[in-house]
């Protein structure tokens, strides 16, 4: 059994059929990337999951469990966390009160306190600025403000939707090397990234999603080599 399973989900938006029967499966300690172009449904994949929209039909489970009868804020105490795309800090709060809310449904304060101490050394830029509001940082640092502040959850499962996304190449190899040493810590990652080179040198595993359907699955060193995600995702004629 797969640690998360998701099976034959059709999701929509009104009429619109987004999601046709997308399977895919992440193995517990793996970081598993989700890539394709714009519109294919790599983050509404995302939203499903983690309870923002409800698919009409197919399954999502998590050690077997059934996630479909959850919300969005239960599923965070059930083990699913999301890096959403854009960030999304609470721009008016500082840094530390971010991460706080981060573990709302938590009440180990000791914990608490130790993982925001583990946030610090692990972004130290997000430590040296504790106590400044959120939106007046740069990008770069909500990225990690918004990577921080899932991990506050301890999910089981981590989803992260464009972490890239409008960063600087060298943060992008920031964010990406502290992506690579949290999963080799523990925590699984379910990552959407339209950078395919990044993405498929951190993963594991990847899956090919085009038009709302999963058109090639194989392992990430295999996909670097595949003809076909060499031409569309990574520039390679």
């Amino acid at each position: 059994m797969a640690l998360l399973e998701v099976t034959n989900i059709h999701a929509y938006y009104g009429n619109i059929h987004a999601l046709k029967g997308i399977s895919l499966k992440v193995e517990e300690g793996e970081i598993v990337t989700l890539i394709g172009g714009n519109g294919a449904g790599k983050s509404t994949t995302l939203r499903s999951i983690c309870g923002l929209m409800k698919p009409r039909q197919g399954s999502i489970t998590l050690r077997g469990e059934d996630l479909m009868p959850y919300k969005a804020n239960q599923l965070v105490s059930r083990g699913i966390a999301m890096v959403p795309e854009g960030r999304g800090v609470f721009a008016k709060l500082s840094v530390t009160e971010n991460l706080e809310l981060g573990a709302f449904h938590r009440s180990d304060t000791d914990g608490i306190v130790k993982d925001i101490d583990y946030a610090f050394t692990l972004f130290p830029r997000l430590g040296e600025r504790r106590h400044q509001l959120a939106g007046t940082m740069s990008g770069g640092e909500q990225q990690m403000l918004a990577i921080a502040r899932a991990l506050m959850a301890r999910p089981t499962v981590l989803l992260m939707d464009e972490p890239s996304m409008g960063l600087a190449p060298v943060l992008v190899e920031t964010i990406f090397d502290t992506i690579g040493q949290v999963n080799k810590e523990g925590t699984t990652i379910l990552l959407v990234e339209q950078n395919a080179h990044i993405a498929l040198q951190v993963a594991h595993r990847g899956y090919v999603i085009q038009t709302g359907e999963i058109i090639l699955s194989d392992t990430a060193q295999a996909l670097r080599r595949d003809p076909t995600v060499q031409k569309a995702y990574l520039g390679i004629d």
